[in-house]
């Protein structure tokens, strides 16, 4: 049998009720949005450089991810499409940005993660 399961039914029906209440007042939504944008790993790249900037055009976020300029706008554009990331035009050139402190918290934690587990594993 898996060791992953429950070998038998049970349920605390007082911490079952206590996170199902919990679960109804959250709005999940907005989370699995930001977690869909980031599902990916050029947009993962491409966060976490515009987290290290307060902004930087496309030419910048291709260079620094070894991408091309048109792959890149995709990502850059589906990041702000999805309200992670903020952009500005000046001349010839657009220029973007991640202003909440909250997702870039979130790319910048996932990241340490992901360090914490390489450093485990080896």
């Amino acid at each position: 049998m898996a060791q992953d399961t429950c070998e038998v039914y049970c349920n605390n029906e007082e911490k079952v009720k206590r996170v199902k209440e919990q679960l109804a007042a959250a709005s999940t939504e907005p989370a699995a949005s930001i977690f869909k944008a980031l599902a990916d790993d050029t947009r993962v790249k491409v966060a976490f450089a515009l987290c290290q900037e307060d902004e930087l055009c496309v030419c910048d976020v291709a260079n620094i991810v070894g991408s091309t300029i048109a792959t890149v706008s995709h990502h850059l554009r589906l990041l702000r499409n999805m309200g992670l990331a903020r952009s500005r035009k000046e001349g010839k050139l657009v220029f973007y940005s991640i202003d909440d402190t909250h997702v870039k918290q979130l790319i910048l934690l996932a990241l340490e993660r992901g360090k914490e587990q390489k450093v485990r594993h080896k």
